[in-house]
């Protein structure tokens, strides 16, 4: 069999990688040309294999380390890596790092500009960047329509939210959207609406009391997964900004209030409507962690999730900072 170079598994498209780890108490090393990841059982040392071609995010966890070799074969196979807490959630809140997880690109001179070129094109103009985050909100909402409506969802028997009051919810942002006349009226009209589907969400599933605390300070099961959940997606969309080339700052919705905003308005495209049901289902079904993070990764590549982020961010690229924009 012919030999690959990390350099030639980055032709696999990230959309279309199957793979995002979450790892904590291991260690990160080369290991006969595989990158792997170590764990010790007693007196044993037990390797795995981490199929880099195959994956778009590494999240490290609570005692971790990772080598040089390592990292660089992650960076050549367009891996992204991200240093965070416990569990998925935050120990770097106090840092100025992004989305509270300490993220490396992959570092390439050579990536295309196109879409950079494209969305500086309007950023810097407020009304067009205000279109732009109206596009991201309907994209949103179509998705939160799509996926909480959708068979797979009707076929789980321990999430059965009330239908005319979610389309009723989703008919009712989506007009207000149009009419929202700066960032801030978007963000509280998200806001709202998220506030309605957790109330929705907590009904389907009988969860009794639910307050949404601040990342990193929820006690009870389903703020944690939630968390959690967030987390990986934050992981996708710092991937998709990564693969088109924009820099994290150039946010269109969270710029004015964090530094690493875009992957916060990417990760909004698809966070309602996958993760916030799951974390629920998972909490009542007493999912551990882990059982929640496959049903997480399940759902992201059944629905194309990194598709959906990246296809959306060029079609507002296109849309506002093509040509004939």
């Amino acid at each position: 069999m012919e030999d690959l170079s990390p350099s030639d598994l980055k032709t696999i498209l990230h959309s279309k990688r199957a793979n995002i780890y979450y790892l904590q108490y291991c260690r990160v090393l080369v290991n006969g040309g595989r990158v792997e990841y170590v764990t010790d059982e007693g007196k044993k040392s037990l390797y795995w294999n981490i199929p880099i071609a195959n994956t778009t995010t590494v999240l490290l966890g609570t005692g971790t380390s990772v080598t040089q070799a390592a990292m660089r074969e992650l960076a050549k196979a367009g891996v992204l890596v991200g240093f965070c807490g416990g569990g998925g959630t935050p120990l770097f809140s106090a840092n100025e790092v992004e989305c509270d997880v300490l993220w490396f690109s992959p570092q390439s001179e050579y990536r295309p500009t196109e879409y950079l070129q494209k969305w500086v094109r309007f950023w810097f103009q407020d009304e067009k960047r205000l279109q732009a985050a109206k596009v991201f909100q309907l994209i949103r909402l179509d998705q939160i329509e799509r996926h909480w409506l959708s068979s797979k969802m009707q076929r789980e028997e321990q999430f059965n939210p009330n239908v005319d009051q979610l389309m009723g919810l989703v008919s009712d942002c989506r007009s207000r959207v149009e009419h929202c006349r700066n960032v801030n009226e978007i963000m509280a009209l998200e806001a709202k609406t998220t506030k309605g589907l957790y109330k929705l969400a907590v009904n389907a599933v009988s969860y009794g009391e639910f307050t949404r605390a601040k990342k990193g300070t929820g006690t009870d099961i389903a703020n944690r997964f939630l968390d959690h959940g967030n987390y990986l997606t934050y992981g996708l969309a710092a991937t998709a900004a990564w693969v088109l080339g924009l820099p994290h700052g150039l946010a269109v919705l969270h710029g004015k209030t964090r530094r690493g905003g875009l992957v916060f308005d990417i990760a909004d495209l698809v966070k309602d409507s996958l993760i916030l049901p799951q974390a629920f289902i998972a909490a009542m079904a007493g999912d551990e962690a882990q059982d929640f993070r496959r049903r997480c990764i399940e759902n992201f590549n059944q629905s194309e999730a990194l598709d959906v982020m990246i296809d959306s961010v060029k079609a507002v690229a296109d849309e506002f900072g093509g040509p004939h924009s």
